[in-house]
């Protein structure tokens, strides 16, 4: 499975960072890739930053956006992951993920199912929770388990899209750090954003979808935005998007990782190895399905 995974900035437009996309996904292409991953909400700015209802607007365009992408994938012959602004009535927008086979036809769609709530982060204003469920898409390079980005720090949904036979896990995602304001003093901004939180945060990311693909016998693959986004309300001085996009194999082992500058990501994934560590790590054989049922509560004690 020839993968490649595309980390870049937004280019101060819809129009100019799609023309941009299109064409690192020739590039890609060209390059012998079957399956071509895009990073959260490609098109636009992470507009999440602030609460603003103009922001609607960039959903208003799903259905032809779907067209342009189906044409992309169709024409350079690659299974393609999207991650695009549903409207799909007035009032109710999802995050939704739509995977594009190699001939153009749309594969499945993923609708982001965790939703975060943060400073810069204020996804529950635009989006409504999922209700696709974890379902793995079929396409001809695999079964893929998709996921988007606040789904990354859930073990729960990485577990349920492998044991539907997810063959890799694939998470678009849009994280960075908090800008704090040049033009006054933010302590919360400031407490969050020396270097050793900065670090901390980080390593966190890493190191727990690191573990989906140890505990799972799955590869990981993890595409990030870069560069600096301006917080369009003013109130916080932006998010540095820090890029590290990766992949980690069956094992956990490292097979790429990209910096903070705009990359095309390349690896090839070897799907037999996934049985092969299932046969020494035995994860799933081991699990006690008959002891889990404290998971379906929000919390344990009193």
């Amino acid at each position: 499975m020839k993968t490649a995974l595309i980390q870049q900035r937004y280019r101060g437009s819809k129009e100019a960072t799609v023309a941009h996309t299109t064409e690192k996904i020739a590039e890609a292409a060209e390059g012998g890739a079957d399956l071509v991953i895009l990073q959260e909400l490609h098109q636009s700015e992470y507009f999440c930053q602030c609460e603003e209802t103009r922001f609607f607007d960039h959903a208003a365009d799903f259905e032809s956006d779907m067209e342009g992408w189906s044409r992309v994938a169709a024409e350079h012959r690659v299974v393609l992951v999207t991650s695009l602004f549903e409207e799909r009535a007035p009032g109710l927008y999802h995050n939704t993920a739509v995977v594009f086979d190699s001939d153009g036809s749309v594969a499945g769609k993923y609708r982001k199912m965790h939703i975060p709530d943060d400073p810069g982060f204020y996804e529950k204003f635009y989006f409504t929770p999922g209700d696709l469920g974890f379902e793995p898409i079929d396409t001809s390079v695999g079964r893929l388990g998709v996921l988007v980005c606040w789904d990354q720090w859930y073990p729960e949904a990485a577990r349920i899209m492998t044991l539907k036979g997810a063959e890799v896990l694939i998470y678009p995602t849009a994280i960075g750090w908090l800008e704090c304001p040049t033009d006054r003093h933010d302590e919360l901004c400031e407490k969050e954003n020396t270097v050793e939180e900065r670090q901390k945060m980080l390593e966190a990311w890493i190191a727990v979808q690191r573990g989906h693909a140890v505990a799972n016998g799955v590869p990981v693959l993890t595409v990030n935005r870069v560069g600096l986004e301006k917080d369009p309300s003013g109130q916080l001085g932006g998010i540095r998007f820090w890029g590290r996009s990766f992949v980690f194999g069956p094992q956990g082992e490292p097979l790429a990782m990209a910096g903070e500058e705009e990359t095309i990501l390349r690896v090839d994934l070897d799907r037999k190895a996934n049985a092969e560590v299932r046969k020494i790590w035995p994860f799933l054989r081991d699990r006690r399905i008959d002891a889990y049922e404290e998971l379906l509560r929000r919390y344990c004690l009193p």
